[in-house]
C-alpha cells in the first residue's frame, strides 16, 4: 500500500488537530509535519517532502496564497490544497492561479477532505462542491453574455447525455452541478454514499475526466446540465 504523506499548515491548533485526526483514520495517509503559518511552508516541504500540503488561506504572517506561490516557484510538483472560509470565486481563482490543486471550505465534511487528498495526490484537482457550483454559475453567465450592465441571456437547451450515461448517472451529474456533496446526493436520491461514489466514479470514467470539477465544467459546455 502506497502511503500519502501530508503536511498541514493552519494557525488554529484545534482545527489543525481535527484535520489530522480525520486524515489519520485512513491507513494510507500519514501526517508527517505541521505548521502554524505560511512562513513554515518552504522549510516543511524541504525537510519532509510531503505529497500533499493542506494550507489555510488566512494566517498572520504569510497567508496561504503567498506561501503556495513560493512553494510552486521552488517546487513545481508540490500539490497544495487551500483551506478557506471564503467561497467567493475571486478567492478561488486567485488560489488556483498561484498553483493550488484544490480548494476546500472549512465547512467541509470528513469525506470531502479525504476525497480531496486522494484526488490531488493522484494528480487531479478538487474543489469543494459549493465552490464548484459558484464557479460554474460564473462560467455560465459569461457564456450566456451576462454583464454587470445588463443581461443578454440565451436560451440553452438541456440535452441529457443518455448516449453516454444511465438515467441515474445523469441525475447524479446534475446534482454535482448543483453543488451537492456525496452525502447530499445520497439523501436526495435515497441511496447510500457508497452507491453515490460508485456513480461518480462511473461518470468520471465514461466522460474521460479526472475529477468531478472537470465533469461539471464539461457537462456545462455540452449543455448536459442546468445551472440553477
Amino acid at each position: 500500500m502506497t502511503t500519502t504523506k501530508i503536511a498541514i499548515i493552519d494557525d488554529h491548533q484545534l482545527f489543525r488537530e481535527g484535520v489530522k485526526r480525520i486524515l489519520e483514520f485512513e491507513k494510507s495517509f500519514k501526517v508527517v509535519a505541521e505548521g502554524d503559518d505560511g512562513s513554515d511552508a518552504l522549510t516543511i516541504v524541504e525537510e519532509h517532502r510531503p505529497d500533499v500540503v493542506i494550507m489555510d488561506i488566512n494566517m498572520p504572517q504569510v497567508n496561504g496564497v503567498e506561501a503556495t506561490r513560493e512553494l510552486i516557484e521552488k517546487y513545481p510538483d508540490t500539490k497544495v490544497i487551500i483551506l478557506s472560509i471564503h467561497d467567493d470565486e475571486n478567492y478561488v481563482t486567485h488560489a488556483l492561479q498561484t498553483g493550488a490543486s484544490g480548494y476546500l471550505l472549512k465547512e467541509m465534511d470528513a469525506d470531502a477532505l479525504i476525497e480531496a487528498v486522494r484526488v490531488v495526490a493522484d494528480g487531479g484537482s478538487y474543489l469543494h462542491p459549493k465552490v464548484t457550483h459558484n464557479l460554474v454559475n460564473e462560467y455560465r453567465k459569461l457564456a450566456a453574455g451576462v454583464s454587470r450592465g445588463g443581461v443578454y441571456a440565451q436560451t440553452v437547451e438541456i440535452r441529457r447525455p443518455l448516449h453516454l450515461l444511465t438515467r441515474r448517472e445523469c441525475e447524479v451529474l446534475q446534482m454535482l452541478a448543483d453543488g451537492k456533496s456525496n452525502r447530499g446526493i445520497g439523501e436526495a436520491l435515497y441511496i447510500s454514499e457508497k452507491t453515490v461514489k460508485n456513480h461518480v466514479s462511473n461518470i468520471l470514467q465514461k466522460m474521460n475526466v479526472n475529477d468531478r470539477t472537470q465533469a461539471v465544467v464539461s457537462a456545462i459546455k455540452n449543455g448536459w446540465v442546468e445551472v440553477r
